[in-house]
């Protein structure tokens, strides 16, 4: 187990400080410029680390034990399922008045929620 979460924390980081440098990068560009064709795979192209960092997530979950599987497998459900009922909460509530929000929140609201499930499965397993 411990190997896998090395080799995971290790890909995933790499992933995340590459993520952010392309960010900055395209951000940097799309400032710069005037409205052109290519400015959409600028925009786009943090998108490119960011999936390496989810291969890095999928190549962990293959490599981890039954029971931290299951712990993930908890943990990603109360993630999704939690982030279901608050985003369709909100889509109602932007219907009477609330402000409009970015869609941009939804996944970070879904690894804040995840890490909350991680926490509960741990507990309820160890």
């Amino acid at each position: 187990m411990r190997k896998a979460e090395k080799a995971y924390t290790v890909r995933f980081i790499g992933s995340m400080i590459a993520y952010a440098l392309v960010l900055v990068v395209s951000i940097l560009i799309l400032k710069a410029s005037a409205d052109e064709w290519w400015r959409v795979p600028v925009v786009l192209a943090p998108v490119v680390p960011a999936i390496f960092g989810l291969l890095a997530f999928v190549r962990f979950l293959g490599r981890i034990d039954e029971l931290e599987r299951r712990i993930q497998f908890e943990a990603i459900g109360f993630g999704f399922g939690g982030t279901a009922v608050l985003t369709f909460s909100y889509g109602f509530l932007e219907n009477v008045g609330f402000p409009h929000l970015n869609w941009v929140y939804v996944f970070p609201l879904m690894i804040f929620l995840w890490g909350i499930g991680l926490a509960i499965a741990r507990r309820k397993y160890t």
